[in-house]
């Protein structure tokens, strides 16, 4: 059996892996890959702190988790592939269509 703290470690490094990418990349598909990864990161703590409880509460709502990454990913992908039509470009900085 792993100990709970490798597990929650294991997850602050994947976490923090995971937002280092969302904030230094201008490539949205690498942001999303990063939320992605951020979301798995998560995922791994509840799975660890459920398992070391002895409940299934937080696997359960891992399941969910995965399923709103699903369909996260889906609708983020279509708005990228749309902005591309549009803009040819997925530079984060290039996109501006929410500005005045």
């Amino acid at each position: 059996m792993i100990p709970l703290s490798h597990v929650i470690i294991f997850s602050l490094i994947i976490f923090v892996i995971g937002m280092v990418g969302a904030l230094s990349r201008r490539n949205v598909f690498i942001v999303l890959m990063s939320i992605e990864l951020m979301l798995n990161a998560v995922n791994i703590a509840l799975i660890g702190v459920s398992s070391a409880m002895g409940n299934m509460i937080g696997q359960v709502l891992a399941i969910f988790i995965i399923t709103v990454a699903a369909g996260e990913a889906a609708v983020g992908l279509a708005i990228v592939v749309a902005l591309y039509r549009n803009r040819l470009t997925v530079n984060v900085d290039s996109i501006n269509l929410l500005k005045w």
